[in-house]
């Protein structure tokens, strides 16, 4: 069986808890959670996506306390992936 039947998806939407901005330490804690997975995550805030395991790319969507995130993975650890994101997002309250 070809490595890409393998292939998962999983999707999530959090919202970044009040008086928390995705900026600096939490963003960092966010892509290194990311980085552990071997899916391809993204994250969206309205109609802007960026790579979750850049850095740049995370603090370039500036989403700020009560800001919805959408958390979508592709691979074959991507449920595992959302899980700890969304685990993270909800630490950082």
């Amino acid at each position: 069986m070809p490595a890409s039947s393998e292939q998962t998806r999983a999707a999530a939407r959090v919202t970044l808890p009040g008086g928390v901005d995705l900026h600096a330490r939490p963003a960092a804690d966010f892509v290194r959670t990311a980085i552990a997975f071997s899916s391809h995550i993204s994250v969206s805030v309205g109609e802007r996506d960026a790579d979750a395991k850049s850095l740049l790319s995370i603090l370039a969507l500036g989403a700020k306390g009560g800001t919805k995130l959408g958390l979508r993975a592709e691979g074959e650890d991507a449920a595992a992936a959302i899980d700890a994101l969304t685990a993270i997002v909800a630490a950082f309250g």
